[in-house]
């Protein structure tokens, strides 16, 4: 498919008036062009869920970008590999920056020839926002899909990413209030996640599916999707793990990893733990939600993780730990906006979940938490409440509504390019 993307850039473009009948069958429609550029696994299953559903209202249209295996097999005509631009840390940016600012002039270029209706960006805001303003300013109709976390800090980047994007999908209700403080039109579509996933996890069909005892008290532990993550917290969850093992015996432990750097980063942790607690800990390729659905607690890291606990209905202590000077030069500079990280306690607006952060984060306080959850599982209805509540509030078909969003926008009168 991507070796078709070129034969279809440089085809002149049916003049505006005759696409606003495109969707119907009459002759005269031309098929719609979307541009969508995914910067990793996460974007790229959303983007194929986007591409989906714009073609249930579209169905001749045309896709190209970059995305992964899902987007092409939806049917984008990609113009390089997702995983060009999948970089995490500041030394992998700076040595592949030459080879990402190619791809983007490249995807500058492609894009301003083949004069798409609308060009997404999803989720990746340090390639994607750049290259949106651009095309912005060249008059391309722009959307970025997911919000940068505006709300945690640095609000005021709300009116810059309005400066790239004509509309902004957001995957929290909490987020497009803050874009219209700064005069940005943002849509909250739901989060696939809650889409995706039961109202009612199967426990016991989980615990089957790994092989579990289905009477052993289970925890599922998930120090991060990045190395610096599990080179910050991976040594303070084995740790509470031993601790955990020595009041709760009968204890099993689940460790899903988010990609192979991670399984070997976080077992070579487990490797120098004593081999009591060593051979507790099972290391999984992925599976994430089979083993928080089989768990009794999770223990993890801040992060989108914590959103899909909350959908697994499980209790769950969120650990954070970022570099020390890093954290006092956020605080000190009101960067920081939120005394809450965990997306459920965020979405609530108040605390249902433990958190401990920086300082507090320590394996005996870790323990601590989890313990009355292995010793005696026994489910918190308030809780399972208040979990069921926001899965509701998330669960807008997500893909569905991101593409009426897109859709309402074409529809729109053309922009004038900036001069």
């Amino acid at each position: 498919m991507a070796g078709h993307a070129d034969e279809r850039i440089d085809r002149p473009r049916t003049p505006p008036f005759v696409a606003t009948i495109a969707g119907s069958h009459s002759p005269l429609a031309v098929a719609r062009r979307f541009v969508l550029v995914a910067g990793e696994a996460s974007g790229d299953l959303l983007g194929a869920g986007l591409i989906d559903a714009l073609r249930e209202r579209f169905p001749d249209a045309e896709f190209a970008g970059i995305g992964g295996t899902r987007m092409v097999a939806a049917g984008l005509a990609s113009w390089h590999p997702l995983e060009r631009l999948s970089v995490m840390g500041l030394v992998e940016v700076l040595r592949h920056l030459p080879g990402l600012l190619a791809i983007r002039r490249d995807v500058l270029r492609r894009t301003l020839a083949w004069r798409p209706d609308a060009f997404v960006g999803i989720d990746a805001p340090d390639f994607n926002l750049g290259l949106e303003r651009k095309l912005k300013r060249a008059g391309v109709r722009t959307v970025h899909y997911v919000s940068p976390s505006v709300w945690a800090w640095r609000e005021k980047r709300a009116r810059k990413i309005g400066h790239s994007a004509d509309r902004v999908l957001c995957l929290f209700p909490m987020e497009p209030p803050i874009y219209a403080r700064h005069g940005v039109d943002a849509r909250f579509v739901g989060h696939p996640l809650a889409d995706a996933m039961p109202l009612e996890p199967d426990r016991d069909a989980a615990r089957a599916s790994l092989g579990l005892d289905e009477r052993a008290p289970i925890l599922a532990m998930l120090p991060g999707s990045r190395l610096g993550e599990i080179a910050r917290l991976g040594s303070d969850f084995v740790e509470a793990a031993r601790l955990l093992v020595a009041d709760v015996p009968p204890l099993q432990i689940v460790a899903p990893m988010a990609n192979a750097a991670c399984r070997d980063a976080f077992a070579a942790l487990v490797a120098r733990a004593p081999e009591a607690i060593a051979s507790r800990i099972r290391i999984l390729d992925g599976r994430s939600h089979e083993a928080m659905a089989a768990a009794d607690a999770i223990l993890l890291a801040s992060g989108t993780a914590t959103l899909e606990a909350m959908l697994a209905k499980r209790p769950m202590v969120v650990a954070y730990r970022i570099a020390p000077l890093t954290y006092r030069i956020v605080k000190g500079l009101g960067l920081l906006k939120v005394d809450r990280y965990a997306l459920p306690n965020v979405l609530a607006g108040r605390d249902i979940v433990p958190e401990y952060m920086q300082d507090a984060c320590t394996p005996p306080a870790l323990a601590a938490a989890l313990r009355p959850h292995l010793v005696r599982p026994t489910p918190d209805s308030a809780l399972l409440d208040e979990y069921r509540r926001l899965h509701l509030e998330l669960q807008r078909d997500a893909s569905r509504s991101a593409a009426a969003a897109i859709a309402e926008l074409v529809a729109g009168p053309q922009r004038r390019a900036e001069d």
